[in-house]
């Protein structure tokens, strides 16, 4: 079974459901949204020199 099959099976399932819609409860957080936008640009390469 491909990885993708596996993803899109968990995230229809209900423990899928309940974690994508804490991972929104957790993004929508202003200080959590700046922590996941400095470990995005960090691993994009953006930000360099800070």
């Amino acid at each position: 079974m491909s990885l993708f099959k596996k993803v899109s099976q968990f995230a229809s399932s209900p423990q899928g459901r309940k974690a994508m819609e804490q991972a929104k409860k957790y993004a929508s957080d202003p200080k959590n949204k700046e922590k996941i936008d400095q470990v995005k640009n960090k691993l994009f390469g953006k930000g360099k020199g800070h």
